[in-house]
Parts: structure tokens; C-alpha cells; sequence
């Protein structure tokens, strides 16, 4: 019999550790391959982890709620047959002592070749998408390239590459007949050195509760958010920015569209979407807000993807990202946005839905506020904040002389950081996103 250390696979460029949530084998159940064994959470999303071996659950190393850092065995199970390495098939030696000479060229040659395949196994730190031991095994004995395996459309939870998915992509290859999807890949995100922290950082006040309080355990969404904003805090100099904007115009023509809009698009179009296009123009023309700090060098962001921060029922928040939003029309933004601010309440993002944002919108304004102070989204170095709209009495400048009228109005709040983004920049970039929404035309077609 042998023992197989079953490990806490990488899930994304930005996720270290996760939490045990549910172990859904216990000690002594039968596992075949492919079959989950336990569901892990991560500050991201809910995930699942795989069996690449059958066999029968062992041990258990970890128990639910633990914290488990990428590449800690978490499982044993144990298999028929000896202990075998996970790992690229070793090149069987030639002995060309005596061998004919024809026989030797040819032993040779398939050495060679043999290694050269072994040397071009797949390099799976440069993908962001996750994939069990099993499909990895299976890609690199079947010599499935990166882009190949990426491009096939998995059945398995959140879109997953499922074993029978690569068996049955091979299969279709050796046909001439192969199906994959077409969806466009998530940007590699580049990893963001994090100045370390002080090591006499001084510690918290310690609070004491008397017998009338109440003490409530934070949930582990809680505890990461917590770790993350105090992070992004001792990284960033924030620095804020803020601009008045009159929307009267968007919401006037919102108001006669909406109707027409959900009849040919079946889609609720709200304001989200034609602000996040607003800001995916002033990013067009400010690339240099589209960045992000390793060390002391700039990295600077070829695609503009837009984080949109949302509220889940639980109060905690989690960040959706539109990728190339400068590349969608107001139609194609709005599915977007409904379609990841949907799948975000019921809990059905994908890993890839919330990796690779480089700015971040989030709106203050759904619960009244008309302005606030947002912290940096890491690695990014800038985030805006949406406050709430308000009719309110304004000047309003005509060729005639100046007069007031009703209109409609928001602040924009621009958190930026003032390591790499001065004043100067911050504040053009919202001024140019406030001059895109007031020059909203009227009379757009949608």
C-alpha cells in the first residue's frame, strides 16, 4: 500500500492561504479520481479540492476553519501499489555498450526526444486559472500546451477543467475535432512587493468587555477584509480628492431609455454602467493611473479592468472585475455589470471574476452617503467612489445671464496613492471623469 500527501493546490497569483470550510470525505471513505475531498474558502471565493488518486481517506491534517497556506498537505490517502511521485516521467538510460551502432543512433535520438518533452512541461505559475493534480498530470503526459488546456471549456464547479474534459480533448485532438471555448483570458497578474512591516509596530489597545456585552466572533471574510485594509493602509499614502458632478443630463436620458432598454436587451440598466464608462475613458486618457508599485519600479497596466466593488447580504464586500472595460460598448458594460453583481449576491463567482483588476469603482452612494474616503484596493493605487445622486438648486450659466434651477448632482471621492499618483494627476483624472459625464449626450442611441 502506499500514502499519497494530498495538497492545497494554487489557486491565483494573489492567494496564499485559504480556510477549511467542509470536509466532504471522512477517514476511511473510498475516493476515486476527481473526486472533491474538501471545500476550501479564500479571501476571493469558495473552492474545491480534488483527488488526483483513488484510494481511501487516511488522515485528515487539518480540521474545519483552519488556515492552510498553498502547498501544505492537507490529506492522506492511501493507494494500491508503491509510493509514486507526482512528477514528469524520468528518461530511461541507454546502454550503448554493446549495442549495434544503427541501434544506438536511433536509443539515442529517443532519449533526446524524450527529454526535450520532459523539459517542455507546462508552466502553470503563469496561469491563474486552477487545475487539479489530475488534469496537470494529465496535460503534461498528453503534451497539452498551457494555452490549449485554458482554452477548453470545463463542466466541473465554477467552469473547473474536469478529467474527463482533458481525456476527452485529447481524444477529440487525435480526431482533428476539438471544441473550446472562447472567452477571453484573464490578464496575468504581475506579483507587488509589499514593504514589510515594522517590527515595532506598536499593538492594539487590549478592550475589555464587561458582563453586559455581548462578544461577537468575526467571520473569516471579516478577519481577511480586516488584515487587508490595514495592509493597504501601512502601504499606500492615501490621499483623497473630491469633484461635484451635475448628472442631470444621464438622468434624464436613463429615465427615457430604461423602458426601451429592457425590452430589447432584457437588462435593468441602471447608472453603474454608464459611470464605469465614464471612467474606463478618463483611464484611456490617464494611463499612468493605471498602474501599479513593485519595489521601486512601476508597473504599468496594459488593460483597463475595472474593479467594482459589491455589497453581499452579509455585509461584507467582495470585488467583481470587468475585464477590458474600455473595450465594451454601454450594452455590453451593462451585462457586465449585472451579470457579476448577480452571480456576486448568489455566490457563484469564479476565481477568474475577481483577479486582475487594476482601478476599482465603488458606490457609496447605494446606501445614501455623498461622499467617503475609500481605501486602495492592493496592488492597485487608486480607487473612486460614487456618492449619492441629489437634486439640488444650482447656478446655472446661459448666454442670457445666470439663473437657478433644479438639477441633479454627485461627488465624486478619489482615493489615490500619493507614492506614485501627485495631486496634480489624482485630481485631473476625476476632473476628467466628471467632464465625461457631464457632456453626456441626450440624444445617445443605445
Amino acid at each position: 500500500m502506499a500514502k499519497f500527501e494530498l495538497k492545497l493546490p494554487k489557486m491565483g497569483e494573489s492567494v496564499a492561504e485559504a480556510t477549511i470550510t467542509t470536509w466532504l470525505k471522512e477517514i476511511g471513505d473510498t475516493i476515486e479520481l476527481d473526486d472533491t475531498v474538501v471545500e476550501i474558502a479564500t479571501d476571493k471565493v469558495d473552492s474545491e479540492v480534488p483527488s488526483e488518486v483513488e484510494g481511501v481517506l487516511v488522515e485528515k491534517l487539518f480540521d474545519v476553519d483552519d488556515v492552510v497556506q498553498v502547498g501544505q498537505t492537507i490529506a492522506i490517502i492511501e493507494t494500491e501499489g508503491d509510493d509514486v511521485p507526482v512528477s514528469a516521467p524520468e528518461t530511461t538510460k541507454v546502454d550503448t555498450k554493446d549495442a549495434p551502432k544503427e541501434a544506438v543512433v536511433i536509443e539515442t535520438q529517443i532519449a533526446e526526444t524524450t527529454e526535450a518533452v520532459t523539459n517542455a512541461a507546462v508552466d502553470f505559475s503563469e496561469s491563474t486559472s486552477f487545475y487539479s493534480p489530475l488534469v496537470k498530470n494529465i496535460a503534461a503526459a498528453e503534451n497539452v500546451s498551457l494555452a490549449e488546456l485554458e482554452a477548453i471549456a470545463g463542466t466541473g464547479k465554477d467552469g473547473r477543467v474536469t478529467k474527463n474534459d482533458i481525456l476527452g480533448f485529447v481524444e477529440d485532438r487525435k480526431n482533428g475535432t476539438t471544441t473550446t471555448k472562447t472567452a477571453a483570458q484573464p490578464e496575468k497578474v504581475q506579483p507587488v512587493a509589499v514593504p514589510s512591516k515594522k517590527e515595532s509596530a506598536p499593538k492594539a489597545t487590549p478592550v475589555v468587555a464587561s458582563g453586559e456585552d455581548e462578544i461577537i466572533e468575526m467571520t473569516r471574510m471579516g478577519k481577511l477584509i480586516s488584515h487587508h485594509m490595514i495592509e493597504s493602509v501601512q502601504t499606500s499614502a492615501h490621499v483623497q480628492s473630491f469633484i461635484e458632478a451635475d448628472v442631470t443630463n444621464i438622468w434624464n436620458w436613463r429615465k427615457k431609455v430604461k423602458g426601451d432598454f429592457m425590452k430589447r436587451e432584457g437588462e435593468n440598466l441602471t447608472f453603474t454602467p454608464i459611470f464605469m464608462e465614464a471612467v474606463a475613458k478618463a483611464i484611456r486618457d490617464f494611463p499612468m493611473i493605471n498602474i501599479s508599485v513593485s519595489g521601486d519600479t512601476i508597473i504599468k497596466k496594459k488593460n483597463i479592468n475595472l474593479g467594482m466593488a459589491a455589497a453581499l447580504s452579509d455585509g461584507n464586500l467582495i470585488v467583481p472585475v470587468i475585464k477590458n472595460a474600455d473595450q465594451l460598448n454601454l450594452v455590453g458594460m451593462t451585462k457586465a455589470v449585472n451579470d457579476l453583481a448577480n452571480r456576486a449576491r448568489n455566490n457563484a463567482l469564479k476565481p477568474d471574476d475577481i483577479q486582475g483588476g487594476t482601478y476599482t469603482v465603488t458606490n457609496v452612494g447605494t446606501f445614501g452617503s455623498i461622499m467617503g474616503t475609500p481605501i486602495i484596493n492592493q496592488p492597485q493605487v487608486a480607487i473612486l467612489a460614487l456618492g449619492a445622486i441629489r437634486k439640488v438648486p444650482a447656478v446655472i450659466e446661459t448666454p442670457d445671464g445666470d439663473f437657478i434651477g433644479i438639477r441633479y448632482k454627485m461627488f465624486l471621492s478619489h482615493s489615490y496613492d500619493h507614492r506614485v499618483v501627485n495631486g496634480a494627476l489624482g485630481g485631473q483624472f476625476v476632473q476628467r471623469v466628471k467632464d465625461y459625464l457631464e457632456a453626456f449626450d441626450v440624444n445617445r442611441e443605445f
